[in-house]
């Protein structure tokens, strides 16, 4: 195999796709805490578990921080539609890691599950159920779910993978 500027080529990572248990898991994980949150808790009453913490039953017909939620529905399928492109292709990435992958298969797989939980709700309910309400001094972060958790894990470890990744393998070359 050709020699490239980050060294030589690792080998394919062996069955990448066996990761897809994570994102199976991590769907199963979200919908079954939106599922206890939906029976358990009052729409939009807030239950205080801490100071700082809530558990809140709402309902976000938007995106991310409720971003075009106030429009009449044509969102729902649009962030469906990106859920479904991103997962295809975070999936064929994944089908391509090399050996030594492993933060980055990790990762993509908690991006896919996420997506997958949330495009569940938007299917099915035609929102998305959050219940998670962090606060402080009379501020609020939007309130979100286990699927957005998934999302911002992956996110951070594609980001970490990116920095840290490329400085380790350049250290190899």
């Amino acid at each position: 195999m050709p020699e490239t500027d980050q060294g030589a080529q690792a080998a394919p990572m062996h069955k990448p796709l066996r990761w897809l248990w994570l994102a199976v898991a991590w769907i199963i994980l979200d919908l079954g805490t939106k599922a206890l949150a939906s029976g358990m808790l009052d729409y939009a009453r807030p239950l205080e578990v801490l100071p700082f913490f809530n558990l809140t039953l709402l309902h976000n017909t938007g995106a991310a921080f409720s971003f075009l939620a106030e429009h009449p529905g044509w969102q729902r399928w649009l962030f469906a539609a990106i859920a479904v492109a991103a997962s295809i292709g975070l999936t064929l990435w994944m089908k391509r890691l090399r050996v030594g992958e492993t933060l980055l298969a990790a990762s993509l797989a908690l991006i896919i599950g996420g997506a997958l939980g949330n495009l569940y709700d938007r299917l099915v309910h035609g929102y998305v159920v959050d219940f998670l309400s962090f606060h402080a001094a009379g501020w609020y972060y939007p309130a979100f779910n286990v699927a957005d958790i998934g999302i911002t894990l992956g996110a951070i470890g594609l980001i970490w993978e990116s920095t840290i990744g490329e400085r380790r393998l350049t250290r190899r070359a």
